[in-house]
Parts: structure tokens; C-alpha cells; sequence
């Protein structure tokens, strides 16, 4: 080799290596508008947290020392059976799983967007035995008679090959950036499966609860009305109460016994939800029974602007916009130059013994840059559909926000009237409980007819139920409440980027992944 031949190719060498450096240098500008995140209209208290009536005094806000166990929420209701149920939620809930998946492709999404940001290295070998024509000979060759048998040649090869696209314009990080919103959105969105699968195993559990109640006042009821019917048919029999007595006793207790079979039929549902909620064949899954009651709790209040952060609904939508600004920028960069490095190291030879000697070295270096001149408004299209989309996703997290203002001043709302309510109605049932009482003596006592113990009895019986019922919607309403208010959830468990993207490591050696069977 001679010395200007070596000064050339330092030369190039140098000139690649300040070539390097220089799209090193610019890579730090990202094209496209940076984020920042939309304001929306924060009210400053709740109006329903603050109403008073003159049936209130029961009910009162959250106070500040008030807490929602930021992991187990349901705790407030103090069921152990509840407790062990929302614990399978993660394990066999199908819905979570889904959504924990898409969670992990969105993960995935990003190493591939990050992958953009390194150059690529192919390694190829070749090994080609050829034989050219035996017909390329001259016309006087061939007017002579002669005929050729034409040449066999052998070629070997080993390159490796490698390309660089800097990333002079942002546009890969920018696709790194809605990556990574997007894997945030999605952790949202399993965050918000998973909230609401709970909430509805709650308001299942505390309407199967209800339901056991509501048997077990029926039950007592059916008790009561058979005695009262022995009674009636005694009486019948002893010639002091007369038939229409006793085929109205048995109608009420043949009625009553209609209702407590058709809670079966609602509980049964329930149970069944539940199995299915915990990822259960409903034949294999049962709840047993109880005795006991599910006190209606106290639901911690909180200001307005907090929502913001509780809500993994919100945050989703928020994460949602912060994707669609980077894409922006993604279309943005197009409309600057592209610059691509290549580089090709490798050997060559005709015979494979001399294959890796200093004479079969081929290299070569290269560079090209590229710029769209005409594109007919595509690129300028995209980007405003870009930034329609990005209007959009503010149009969607502004009205993400109002609505669950709104989910909160309704069982806010909820919560105060029920309280009401339920005030009223236990007046009612303890005024019909003594009717009951007053009448069904006056009966025995000969002043009073059959027909006004039946009607006692069962306005006693009707106002006891709405009871339950009410407090049935009670303690479905304060399931909904917590809900509403993000069940203790926080922005702040979003993963960051460092996370997103630890979780999907570089892999510089590829293999064909292997999948177990399912």
C-alpha cells in the first residue's frame, strides 16, 4: 500500500469520526411541540359534601384523619370473607389479565420504538460455485469449429455489515416518549380494570349480604305467620274465628314464602358473579350464609383537585395526550434531511484456504443523506391529523375529569339522601312493629277482626324490607363512592420511564423465542 493511499484512507477515517460526532451533537435537538398538560376546570369543595337538611344529623364529611387503606380499600367494610375474595381478584380475574398483557406489549412497544436509537449489525457468509457460458467465444473461434466448455469458479464470503441511522431530529426519541405515555396509559388501564373489577365484587358481596338479611327477616316472618296460622285454625276449629280468618293467615304465610324463595333466586345470581369476578366456574364456588350484619361506613372525604391524581380513568387520559403530542413530533422530523452511516467489513476469496488472509479484506464506508422535495401535503397532512388527534385526546381527558366530578357528587348525593332515608324508614318500621303489636293484642282481646292483624302485619313486614333494601343501596352507594374517588389508588404508582424501559432490556445477542405450551 503506498503512504498516499494510507493518508487517504486516514483521512476518511477521520472525516467519518468528526461525522459521528456531529450527529452526536445534534441528536440533542428533538423537533416538535414539548408537553405540557392541559388545564381543566377544578371546583374547589364538592356541593353535595356540604348540604345539610333537617334529616342529616347521622351523616357528616370524611374527616382528615380518615383513610382508605390504599391497598385493600374494602377493609372499611370489616368482612374477612370480602377481604379474601378481593385478594383473588389479581390472581384469576381474566379481564386484569388481558389488561395486564396489553400492559406488557405496551412495554415491548417501547424497547422497539428505543431500538431505533442504536445502529444495526448484520452478519452474513456465502459460499457460490458457478459456471459461465462456454459459448462466449469470438465468430472466428466458433467459424473455426472450435467449442468452448466455458469456466467453473468458486466464491467465498464473510461481511459484516452495518447501518446507522442518527437520530439527528428526534424523531425516534419523540416515538419513545408516546411509547412511553402509552405504557403509562395502559398501566392506567389496568389500574382501572382492576379498581372496577373490585368494586363490583364489592357491590356484589354487600348485595349478597343484604339478600341473607332480607332472608332471614322473611324466614322469621314465615315463622310467625305459621304460628299465627296454627293459631287461626284453632281458633276456627274452636268456633271463634271464622273460615275467611284462616285463608287470610294462609295466604300471607303462602306469600311470604314466595318472597323468601325468590331471594333465592337473586342470591344464587350473586354468588355466581362473584365466581366468575375471582376467575371461578360458578359449580365449583359457594358462600356460605351469615348471621351477621355489614355496617354502612363512613367514606373519607377529599378536595376536588385530588381526584385528578386518584383517578386511574384520569390518568389514562392524561397519559393519552401526552402519546399523541409526541407524535407530533414524530411527523414533524420528516420534514428534515435523513442521514444514514453504513460501513461493510469482510473477506472474499475464490478459494476458501486463503479465505482469511490479509488479501481477501473487502470494506467499505458510506454515508447518504435524504430529503423529501415533493410529497404532494403528505407530511403537512399527517401533522394536522396529528394535531387533531392531540385536540382530541384534550377534548377526552377534560371530559374524563367532569365525569368522575359528577360520579362523586352523585353518590356523594347518595350517601347524604339514603342517610334520610334510612332515618325515616326505621321511624316507619318501629311505628308499624307497634301497630303490629297494638292491633294483634286488640285481635286476641275480641275488638278487632282478622283483617286489620293481616293488614298490620304486612305493612310491618313491607317496611321492614324496604330497610334492608335501603341499606342495601347504602352500602352499594359507599362501594360506589370509593370508586368514584379512585379507591385509594395514585398517579404516583404509574412506572416512570426508567421502568418502562428496564423492563424490556437490550438483547445483543437475538434467538427465536420459545413459547410453552398453553
Amino acid at each position: 500500500m503506498s503512504a498516499a493511499t494510507a493518508k487517504r484512507i486516514r483521512r476518511g477515517r477521520a472525516a467519518a469520526a468528526v461525522a459521528v460526532a456531529v450527529c452526536f451533537g445534534l441528536g440533542a435537538c428533538t423537533v416538535g411541540p414539548d408537553y405540557r398538560r392541559p388545564d381543566t376546570a377544578v371546583p374547589a369543595a364538592y356541593k353535595e359534601a356540604w348540604k345539610r337538611g333537617p334529616l342529616d344529623k347521622g351523616w357528616a364529611p370524611g374527616r382528615p384523619n380518615d383513610a382508605i387503606d390504599r391497598g385493600q380499600w374494602w377493609a372499611i367494610y370489616r368482612d374477612p370473607v370480602l377481604d379474601g375474595l378481593e385478594r383473588q381478584i389479581d390472581i384469576s380475574n381474566q379481564n386484569l389479565k388481558a389488561a395486564e398483557a396489553a400492559f406488557r406489549e405496551a412495554e415491548a412497544i417501547v424497547t422497539k420504538a428505543r431500538a431505533g436509537l442504536f445502529p444495526t449489525l448484520d452478519i452474513d457468509a456465502s459460499a457460490t460455485r458457478s459456471r459461465s457460458s462456454g459459448s462466449n467465444f469470438s465468430s472466428s473461434s466458433s467459424f473455426a469449429g472450435g467449442g468452448g466448455r466455458g469456466n467453473i469458479s468458486n466464491n467465498f464470503q464473510t461481511t459484516a455489515q452495518a447501518s446507522w441511522a442518527p437520530d439527528l431530529w428526534g424523531a425516534v426519541r419523540r416515538q419513545i416518549e408516546s411509547g412511553v405515555a402509552s405504557a403509562q396509559a395502559s398501566a392506567a388501564t389496568l389500574a382501572s380494570a382492576r379498581l372496577s373489577a373490585q368494586a363490583e365484587l364489592a357491590t356484589d358481596y354487600l348485595q349478597l349480604r343484604t339478600q341473607d338479611e332480607l332472608a332471614r327477616l322473611l324466614a322469621d316472618s314465615v315463622k310467625a305467620f305459621t304460628q299465627a296460622l296454627q293459631i287461626t285454625k284453632n281458633q276456627y276449629q274452636g268456633g271463634t274465628a271464622d273460615q275467611s280468618a284462616v285463608a287470610q293467615a294462609q295466604a300471607q304465610l303462602d306469600g311470604t314464602r314466595a318472597q323468601l324463595i325468590a331471594v333465592g333466586v337473586m342470591r344464587a345470581q350473586l354468588e355466581h358473579a362473584i365466581a366468575v369476578l375471582i376467575g371461578k366456574p360458578p359449580a365449583e364456588f359457594k358462600i356460605e350464609p351469615v348471621t351477621t350484619t355489614i355496617a354502612v361506613p363512613l367514606v373519607p372525604g377529599e378536595v376536588p383537585a385530588a381526584l385528578l391524581q386518584r383517578r386511574p380513568d384520569i390518568a389514562e387520559a392524561e397519559r393519552k395526550m401526552a402519546a399523541a403530542n409526541a407524535t407530533i413530533g414524530v411527523d414533524v422530523a420528516a420534514f428534515y434531511p435523513q442521514v444514514t452511516l453504513t460501513g461493510d467489513y469482510g473477506v472474499s476469496s475464490s478459494m476458501l484456504r486463503k479465505l482469511l488472509t490479509a488479501a481477501s479484506r473487502v470494506w467499505s464506508l458510506g454515508s447518504s443523506v435524504a430529503q423529501t422535495v415533493f410529497d404532494g401535503g403528505l407530511h403537512n397532512a399527517q401533522v394536522a391529523a396529528d394535531e387533531a388527534a392531540y385536540d382530541q385526546a384534550i377534548a377526552n381527558y377534560r371530559q374524563a375529569v367532569l365525569s368522575a366530578f359528577q360520579q362523586v357528587e352523585d353518590e356523594l348525593a347518595a350517601e347524604r339522601v339514603l342517610a334520610q332515608q334510612a332515618t325515616a324508614e326505621d321511624s316507619a318500621v318501629a311505628a308499624a312493629r307497634e301497630a303490629e303489636r297494638v292491633i294483634n293484642n286488640q285481635y286476641l282481646a275480641g275488638t278487632q277482626a282478622y283483617t286489620a292483624v293481616i293488614v298490620a302485619e304486612t305493612t310491618a313486614l313491607n317496611d321492614a324490607v324496604s330497610a334492608v333494601n335501603i341499606r342495601q343501596s347504602r352500602l352499594t352507594a359507599s362501594a360506589a363512592l370509593i370508586e368514584a374517588l379512585g379507591g385509594g389508588w395514585d398517579a404516583a404508582q404509574l412506572p416512570d420511564t426508567d421502568t418502562i424501559e428496564r423492563d424490556q432490556p437490550l438483547n445483543f445477542n437475538p434467538i427465536p423465542p420459545t413459547f410453552p405450551n398453553r
